[in-house]
């Protein structure tokens, strides 16, 4: 008898040894399974996007960012300034950038801290230095007024520009796939995980896009596979001024549909139109 509780006592204190090692190497790297950054190399902007130049950023932590800067048809027209997702460069979002300038729109693409090719280390509190330092930029050394800007956020981007949104409200809000928050499409994908618990970064997309009173769009794709449409639904119905709620039929997460198709084309013109009093 005592030979079986031994072993079954071993068989605990190693079971816990192997769980108390997985959870600590969750929490040690965790940051490289949400972050998923690409060097490069990324292009000059004047060659991805047409009239679009090279212009570098300043975090109030010291750091350099490279961005793309696009101008839009007319001296008043409204730009958006776009939070890429969680992963490859702002390369990957030159055919937005091009269809969003081709409707008269400008247009500000930017890298995060670590991505390509700039220096540092993402993290929730590093992205919102970043994204503060592309406003910065436009509305300083670009002369944008604060009234013809419109945030648009790409999947975890839309925790990027929610939480830019509460501190310095734009004239409109474009969520393009958003979560309600990090734990939760991390608890869909690992279910038997303790998540929440381990999360060192949290982008409460739906808390805070409830404090957001500007005009915002949601656009999502019913057949996404990476964040689930429902939390999409649910970020819709917390906004405080919802102005659409846009659903692709059978677009996934990274399909094209949802990169620079029509329908996400649409709605970021439609919700830039009125912002701008036209």
């Amino acid at each position: 008898m005592r030979r079986v509780l031994r072993a079954a006592l071993v068989v605990v204190v190693l079971s816990a040894l192997v769980v108390g090692s997985v959870v600590g190497l969750l929490w040690a790297f965790q940051r490289r399974l949400v972050y998923l950054p690409d060097d490069g190399p990324v292009p000059a902007a004047a060659d991805a996007v047409p009239g679009g130049r090279d212009v570098a950023l300043t975090t109030a932590d010291g750091l350099t960012l490279g961005a793309w800067s696009v101008p839009g048809r007319s001296a008043d027209a409204p730009v958006v300034l776009v939070a890429n997702g969680n992963g490859g460069h702002r390369g990957l979002r030159a055919p937005l950038a091009r269809a969003l300038s081709e409707a008269g729109l400008g247009v500000l693409l930017f890298d995060y801290r670590g991505y390509g090719g700039n220096p540092g280390s993402p993290s929730e509190e590093g992205l919102a230095l970043d994204v503060r330092a592309a406003r910065d930029w436009l509305v300083g050394e670009a002369g944008v007024a604060p009234e013809r800007l419109v945030y648009y956020g790409e999947s975890l981007g839309c925790g990027v520009v929610t939480a830019l949104a509460v501190e310095h409200p734009p004239a409109g809000l474009v969520l393009r796939s958003p979560f309600t928050d990090l734990a939760a499409v991390g608890s869909h994908h690992y279910p038997v995980l303790p998540v929440r618990l381990l999360l060192r970064d949290r982008f409460p997309v739906a808390e805070q896009v409830a404090r957001v009173r500007v005009p915002t769009t949601v656009v999502l794709g019913d057949a996404d596979t990476i964040v689930p449409p429902e939390q999409s639904r649910r970020v819709a119905a917390a906004a405080a001024r919802l102005h659409r709620l846009v659903e692709v039929p059978g677009a996934d997460h990274n399909d094209a549909v949802l990169l620079d198709g029509e329908q996400l084309v649409d709605a970021v013109v439609e919700l830039a139109g009125p912002a701008a009093g036209e």
